[in-house]
């Protein structure tokens, strides 16, 4: 079938076997590649109520059928399994050159289970699996790890490349991260974590393969008109200009900028870690991944102070946030040394910097014994490397927001959402995110829908609760869709539905309009509530942290439990789904 391989590879790292299945086509034109595939795999394969932790959880990688082609945006892969830090469906995704590697395996998906007796590294190539020990590197930064597999796994094919863990994956952090190419991180939901319960520290992809695509001079057409017509578009241009950072001058002014763990929405210093004081204070230059025009990444080097000289491409607005907002740090080189830390620890800065925020909180309640103040970066960097050795007050943290707050009696405090740590949009001001937050199948995600964007820019006025989760819905189908063909989300306003179906059609052959397209999305929607229904989900979960609806912002900005509620009507029964939020009939996946 075009758009496929037809092929998935199941690894079994117990007994270091492999085995190559093949797809039946009726499978991939229900369910597509990436998520869509990859939740199916994942409904079918994993055992009922399994530990996270357990070998046999699966760990999935998959890529969709616009990987390795010349349609802009579609350098991605995905990782998929049951989360450690939720217990629910998980779901994480990368950019760089090394998802084009990833899929020159051959593969449409890669099913990972068992466990090495011994720290191992594979290497995946269209013939099968290579097994090795990799006793040296346990305990090995990411960047080190990185170089080590490449210079000795990566040679001898036209496209290879590497994803790893760092020590923070090897001591079970929930929240630890898969790294590739130095800086870009499937980094939510503790992917990484499950990969270190693996023993298995690293995978190299090594191929030459190429999808067969339905239409390859209209895709070459299609690449080349919206390279054109995107030149000069205002979105392209500022994103390539100033990158993720300059949310951190939007979200102030809208005062949903989380500040001093989440108490309030403003930092009165947000200017000395804007994206203006990134490019004045350091040298930066655009970077992209492959097959991309936008140029959003941000290849950083610090110029001055104690930190002269570091390399970073970022941080990113949602770093910026959890150290500069939630942690109160006001040095944008300072934020660059801490998101440095922990991408070579291989820890999620999001869950770390709410984890330290919240510790502050802590320390200053006096309910726990330990010295770190809001901007104290050594105090900082510190909690984080004690986090990622499990030290101390590090093992705490280490094991996830929710065992954290009920160790210290401090649940009333904790700002999570199925027990992953908000994004860095503040509900009580962006209601519809949060809604998006509270139904996010992975716990709090701001990328599923991106609902801070229309919210944000007025399409949608943010007081609003009429209207709202039709909206929601409408971006989180379509995004669904481009999840299941992989595509970044910064293409999202570039990709509307008819390019969607577009993309499919030229791709895959399958043309579809856009209410069919709406059907498939919100299958494999379903497919994921029943994965977390089965897995113990409960519809109070979906819900927002209960401090929210007692306490207001500076400015007066409230969400009303009953707001949310109304909402959460709406949505369910948008989706088809019950009043409690489960669906009429379970999934047909035969």
């Amino acid at each position: 079938m075009y758009g496929f391989y037809g092929r998935f590879l199941k690894i079994d790292l117990t007994d270091r076997k492999y085995d190559i299945a093949t797809l039946p086509d009726k499978v991939l034109l229900r369910y597509l590649g990436g998520k869509g595939l990859a939740s199916y795999l994942l409904y079918s394969m994993n055992p009922e109520g399994v530990d996270p932790l357990s070998p046999d959880n699966c760990l999935i990688f998959a890529t969709g059928p616009i990987t390795n082609s010349i349609i802009w945006g579609s350098s991605r892969y995905g990782v998929y399994t049951k989360s450690p830090q939720t217990g629910f469906y998980s779901e994480s995704y990368s950019g760089g050159k090394v998802p084009e590697a990833i899929d020159s395996a051959g593969f449409d998906a890669i099913v990972v289970t068992g466990k090495s007796k011994r720290p191992a590294v594979i290497v995946i190539e269209p013939e099968g699996v290579e097994f090795h020990d990799a006793d040296d590197i346990w305990g090995m930064e990411t960047h080190e790890t990185e170089d080590t597999v490449n210079g000795k796994f990566g040679k001898g094919a036209k496209k290879s490349g590497a994803v790893v863990i760092g020590p923070a994956g090897e001591n079970l952090v929930r929240f630890a991260l898969i790294k590739n190419d130095y800086w870009r991180s499937a980094g939510r939901t503790g992917v990484g974590t499950v990969m270190g319960s693996k023993n298995l520290k690293a995978i190299v992809f090594k191929g030459d393969k190429r999808r067969p695509l339905f239409d390859e001079e209209r895709v070459k057409l299609f690449s080349k008109d919206l390279s054109a017509e995107s030149k000069n578009n205002p979105i392209v241009q500022a994103y390539k200009k100033m990158g993720t950072p300059m949310m951190v001058k939007s979200c102030n002014q809208a005062g949903a900028f989380p500040t001093k763990y989440w108490s309030e929405g403003f930092f009165d210093k947000w200017e000395n870690i804007s994206a203006e004081a990134l490019h004045k204070q350091c040298k930066v230059r655009p970077r992209a991944c492959a097959k991309c025009f936008i140029a959003c990444g941000r290849m950083t080097t610090v110029l001055n102070g104690r930190h002269a000289g570091l390399k970073i491409e970022g941080p990113e607005y949602e770093t910026i946030f959890a150290f500069g907002g939630l942690c109160m740090v006001d040095s944008i080189e300072e934020i660059a040394y801490l998101n440095d830390i922990c991408d070579r620890l291989g820890m999620d800065t999001i869950s770390a910097g709410n984890l330290c925020g919240f510790t502050i909180e802590a320390a200053k309640k006096k309910k726990i014994d330990f010295k770190i103040e809001y901007g104290n970066v050594d105090a900082i960097a510190g909690l984080l490397n004690k986090i990622a050795t499990r030290q101390g007050i590090g093992d705490i943290l280490a094991r996830g927001i929710r065992h954290a707050a009920r160790t210290w009696n401090m649940e009333d405090m904790a700002v999570h959402v199925k027990g992953l740590e908000l994004p860095g949009y503040d509900p009580r001001v962006l209601k519809g995110c949060g809604l998006a937050f509270a139904t996010a199948d992975r716990g709090a995600c701001h990328l599923r829908a991106t609902f801070h964007n229309p919210e944000l820019k007025g399409i949608i006025d943010p007081e609003i609760i009429k209207g709202k989760a039709e909206l929601l819905v409408d971006f989180e189908d379509r995004l669904t869709l481009m999840d299941t063909l992989i595509l970044c989300r910064f293409y999202r306003d570039m990709y509307p539905w008819d390019r969607l179906g577009e993309i499919i059609e030229m791709t895959t052959g399958l043309k579809q309009d856009k209410a069919a397209l709406r059907e498939r999305a919100a299958e494999i929607s379903t497919l994921i509530r029943f994965f977390n229904i089965r897995e113990g989900l409960k519809p109070e979960d979906d819900n927002l942290p209960k401090r929210f609806y007692k306490e207001s912002l500076k400015t007066g900005h409230q969400i009303k439990e009953e707001e949310l509620g109304t909402m959460l009507q709406d949505y369910y029964n948008l989706k088809g789904w019950q009043k409690n939020g489960l669906p009429e009939v379970k999934p047909n996946i035969s």
